[in-house]
């Protein structure tokens, strides 16, 4: 067994931890990373053997989130077990692969999997910055050839001032989530939310972050020279074979790149107009005329593949050189120029709204469901537990991209781009107050050829305004992208499309509103970006932001002032939250009562007393409305109220004038005359108005004789007026029957929503 090690230093405030050698020796590479009291083991393996004929590079990244972690156990009644990832643990992977992945040599084929597991979360301390900090540290260790290591740090903004690695508590006032890898010259992937933050400050952030991402990166390099492997040489050949092929290689290469060089300027520079389906159709053009090129000159078949092989290779570079050096791009445009626009709204009958965004061939349909309260998702993570009322879904099926394969589940790419649409529109979500709908919005990509995520984000936001949500303003987004050559040039470009998303560019995706930025998610092809690389691709993206939203604006300017006729409506009041349980009824009896009666879809309350009654009928609607009014009207002395009777008593009368809620009409308040025997003015079930006469220490006294509105019989001959009867001697009052006036208290930790079975508590 191997000596365990531990290493530390001081970052934002806090220890950071690294201890090697004590957990998964088995593994190529292996670490243990505490934060607080956040900790992850991150292991790094690759296989031995080289998987022939793979046309990518086989890099596996997977984050296991453990509800033991956290101290709790899964929800569910049925499953405890952890099952498929969350969408949180599925983002987090993608975080960690998006960082990772860059720093590979593409070449390689051997399987390389990088597993990050949480142990323990103290509710303070996110994962996500450990795994990729773990994951980096046991890359650099294992024997595995990586281009790192990188750090990874999160910077939030509150109060005018920069936070390092902020807690969960100090983002909620933080108007700015970034989280970012990289080294303190070179950003590599960045994931980031914000409140409309304005981009100098999220820019001030990134230089705010990189000046202090030294930290884990020199301790995992303290870490390597202490225990680190050897790393394996995987691409340089081995046997006299290996060489030859190797040599023969060069030789095919170098003939081919010239010829291939001509076909790619003549085939995709002089139609400015091509699809990408156009596009593809060349690349087999060129493949084809390489063949035959090679076959003219000698190249046996065997070897023939090392020609063709290039062909990607020699087009992406093409179009890089062609954009650095004379602004030119495939399609014509100049590089600031966002491809032509389509915006419709209301494209489809019956939904409640619909967003129709289209950019060039990046085609999106968004659409927008809104239900009751009790529709939120339940969310049942090691990091998020609780609910959530805004929610988008994206779909990429095959043929968005001209492919034919089975249809599956949503894949990580498909989470992960609706998550960032997602991202980009909560902040403009209406509170539950302002409006209580669930809203639910999916995108379907109807075709994709660049950035669908942020066409996702825009037909959002137009399908959000169809539907009469009230967002704070509207949000769009697209992609910038840069073209670098070996030379260190660069250009930043607006709009990237496929050809221009290759080798040695960025996918910077950019989303917010007029005010400032909401989303940010980048991926590169490069080891990493320079400051002015960032700067300038913000600059492009507010200017193209800003086009977007004008375009919008033309086809709908604010959300619309009334909801779609096939929408739900939600009605609300607010009641004594003590009063809940007469809502509720015993085992929900009677909030499914008014439901089945009324007709209504959900009734909903919160503990604060909030009440929302979701229906689609306006009438049954108001009936359940005047329903939990009255069981949850507060009486008033003064006031008058129908109510039954429900127990007959010598000296008067108990009549439940509010539901669980009686009092006593004493026999000299019966009627405006002396009252000899109860019986003679009323009986069990009369339903006869009564005024509240006293309201004290739970007792509640009633006056038929001062409520208008009561029936008497014939008043008896030589009967006194009522005032010459007084109460009974030593002023005692009459003892109170059934309910009392004071209901008793209702305890819940959560909303109330039927027709889900209620707490046994209710």
């Amino acid at each position: 067994m191997n000596e365990a090690k531990r290493f530390e230093t001081q970052w934002g405030g806090r220890t950071l931890s690294i201890e090697v050698g004590k957990y998964a020796q088995q593994a190529g590479g292996s670490c243990v990373v505490q934060y607080g009291d956040s900790v992850i083991l991150a292991t790094a393996t690759m296989s031995s053997d080289v998987r022939e004929g793979l046309p990518f590079f086989p890099l596996m990244v997977d984050y296991e989130e453990k509800l033991y972690a956290a101290g709790r156990i899964k929800g569910s009644r049925f499953m405890k077990k952890e099952g498929r990832p969350t969408d949180e643990a599925v983002l987090i992977s993608r975080f960690v692969d998006r960082a990772l992945r860059p720093l590979f040599d593409d070449r390689i084929r051997n399987d390389i999997q990088v597993i990050v597991t949480a142990l323990s979360f103290d509710g303070e301390n996110d994962p996500d910055i450990l795994a990729l900090i773990g994951a980096s540290c046991a890359l650099h260790i294992s024997d595995i050839p990586w281009g790192g290591p990188i750090g990874c740090v999160r910077v939030g903004h509150a109060e005018g001032k920069m936070i390092l690695n902020p807690t969960y508590k100090e983002r909620e006032t933080s108007i700015l989530d970034l989280s970012f890898a990289g080294n303190s010259e070179k950003i590599i992937m960045v994931e980031a939310g914000g409140k409309e933050a304005p981009d100098e400050t999220v820019l001030d952030a990134f230089w705010f972050g990189q000046e202090n991402i030294d930290a884990p990166i020199k301790l995992i390099e303290e870490i390597r020279t202490a225990v680190g492997k050897e790393k394996r040489d995987l691409l340089s050949p081995k046997t006299d074979e290996e060489k030859a092929l190797l040599v023969k290689k060069e030789e095919v290469e170098n003939l081919a790149r010239p010829f291939i060089l001509e076909q790619v300027k003549e085939l995709f520079f002089s139609n400015p107009q091509a699809t990408k389906g156009d596009r593809g159709t060349q690349k087999k053009e060129v493949k084809s005329r390489t063949k035959a090129f090679l076959q003219e000159k000698g190249i046996d078949s065997e070897h023939i593949h090392f020609g063709t092989d290039i062909i990607v290779e020699v087009l992406e570079a093409e179009v890089s050189r062609a954009i650095i050096e004379e602004d030119k791009r495939v399609d014509g445009r100049g590089i600031t120029e966002i491809r032509s626009l389509v915006n419709e709204v209301a494209v489809l009958p019956r939904v409640h709204g619909s967003g129709h965004f289209m950019r060039g061939e990046t085609q999106v349909l968004t659409v927008v469901t809104l239900g009751s309260p009790g529709d939120e998702q339940t969310l049942d993570g090691m990091e998020t537990v609780g609910t959530q009322r805004y929610f988008h879904h994206y779909n990429f099926p095959p043929f968005s991209v001209g492919e034919v394969k089975p249809m599956r589940g949503p894949s990580r790419r498909d989470i992960g781009h609706g998550g960032l649409a997602e991202k980009a529109l909560m902040p403009m979500m209406p509170d539950k107050e302002t409006f209580p709908y669930t809203v639910r919005a999916v995108s379907e990509v109807f075709g994709s050829n660049g950035s669908s995520s942020m066409g996702s984000t825009c037909g959002s936001t137009l399908a959000l305004m169809d539907a009469g949500v009230p967002i704070k303003a509207p949000v769009a987004g697209l992609a910038i992208g840069v073209a670098t050559d070996d030379q260190g040039r660069w250009k930043v470009i607006t709009d990237l499309q496929d050809l221009e998303d290759g080798k040695g560019g960025m996918d910077f995706k950019i989303a917010g509103s007029r005010n400032g930025i909401t989303a940010i998610q980048m991926d590169t092809k490069t080891h990493g970006l320079t400051p002015d690389i960032v700067k300038q691709a913000f600059l492009q993206g507010r200017e193209a932001r800003l086009q977007l939203l004008d375009k919008m604006k033309e086809v709908i300017a604010e959300p619309r002032a009334e909801l779609s006729p096939y929408a739900p409506r939600i009605i609300t009041l607010k009641i004594n939250p003590e009063l809940i349980g007469n809502v509720i009824g015993p085992g929900g009896k009677t909030i499914n009562g008014i439901i089945a009666d009324t007709g209504v879809q959900a009734i909903d309350i919160d503990d604060d007393g909030l009440v929302m009654i979701t229906s689609v009928d306006s009438t049954g609607a108001q009936e359940a409305y005047d329903i939990v009014l009255q069981l949850t009207r507060e009486p008033k002395v003064g006031e008058t109220y129908k109510g039954k009777v429900t127990r007959i008593m010598d000296f008067g009368a108990i009549v439940e004038y509010l539901p669980k809620r009686d009092g006593m009409v004493h026999v000299s308040m019966l009627a405006p005359w002396r009252v000899e025997n109860v019986t003679d003015i009323v009986k069990m079930g009369d339903e006869v108005f009564v005024k509240i006469m006293e309201l004290s220490d739970g007792r509640t006294s009633l006056s038929m004789k001062d409520a208008e509105g009561n029936v008497y019989p014939e008043r008896p001959q030589g009967a006194s007026d009522s005032g010459s009867r007084g109460p009974r001697p030593g002023g005692a009052r009459p003892p109170q029957s059934g309910g009392s006036s004071r209901p008793s208290g209702h305890n819940s930790s959560r909303p109330h929503t039927a027709p889900r079975p209620p707490r046994s508590d209710a």
